[in-house]
């Protein structure tokens, strides 16, 4: 299941290139979306990818200390605050 995760960031990467906006799903009923489009049984679905022009403007922003809520200014954009890359990787010396 790693390739195909690979695979939805990577479809999603390219979409905020072009101007658009998605996220992945995972909670889905399975089988009611294989009858809705008339897939095969052999064809697994692992994830549903919704894309769209977005609604609201997200910022993302460096997290102060260990509050990782989102939040709203007074215009009506959505602050996502985010640990620093550096923080997240562990380099073992060798």
């Amino acid at each position: 299941l790693c390739d195909d995760g690979i695979q939805a960031q990577t479809i999603l990467l390219g979409a905020v290139e072009k101007g658009w906006g998605g996220c992945i799903i995972k909670a889905f009923r399975n089988e009611d979306l294989r009858r809705l489009f008339h897939l095969p049984e052999e064809l697994k679905i692992n994830y549903v990818i919704a894309l769209g022009k977005p609604k609201e403007k997200v910022v993302l922003e460096q997290m102060k200390g260990e509050d990782y809520r989102y939040w709203r200014d007074a215009d009506g954009v959505h602050h996502v605050p985010k640990r620093e890359a550096g923080s997240l990787i562990y380099k073992i010396e060798v």
